[in-house]
């Protein structure tokens, strides 16, 4: 190698030391302070990350017990609309029972009460019928006293036999 290029390599060689020694003076603790702060960002970053994952855990969670909570108030819920509903259909069960019972009685006292007016208007007829009879056998009229004896003694037999007809026998 010939001086010049010694000397070059001299200058070179001493340019570049003064550039890295410049570089490791100046440069590399900007560098170092900007990894160290982005290092730091990105801790911090992931640190969030872990924090708010650690939040939708929880808000998981919660929203998992509020599910459960809001089917079990709706069972609740279901099993008094059961339970009243079954209470309704019983109390209008019982409404309807006696409203039958009070229709049955009204009608069996009507049918008592027209089956009365029928043997008094059948008892009325038979005593006309009676009297009819015994006018034509006797071929007289019955005096006042004899009218009411013999009328007397067939509502006695009609009284009798009665209750036979209002049975259903004969």
């Amino acid at each position: 190698m010939n001086s010049e290029q010694l000397t070059s390599l001299a200058v070179e060689s001493v340019v570049l030391l003064v550039i890295v020694l410049l570089v490791k003076k100046y440069v590399w603790p900007m560098l170092i302070t900007g990894m160290n702060a982005r290092q730091l960002e990105i801790e911090t970053a992931l640190a969030s990350a872990a924090s708010a994952l650690e939040d939708a855990a929880s808000a998981e969670d919660e929203l998992r017990l509020s599910l459960e909570d809001a089917r079990n108030q709706a069972v609740d819920f279901l099993t008094q609309a059961k339970t009243t509903a079954e209470r309704i259909r019983g109390e209008s069960s019982a409404r309807a029972q006696g409203e039958y019972d009070r229709i049955v009685a009204s009608a069996q006292s009507e049918v008592t009460v027209a089956r009365q007016r029928a043997v008094d208007e059948a008892t009325a007829q038979l005593s006309g019928v009676v009297m009819e009879v015994v006018e034509q056998v006797i071929a007289r009229e019955v005096d006042a006293a004899a009218h009411e004896s013999l009328i007397d003694e067939a509502v006695g037999a009609l009284s009798a036999t009665a209750p036979i007809i209002e049975r259903g026998e004969r």
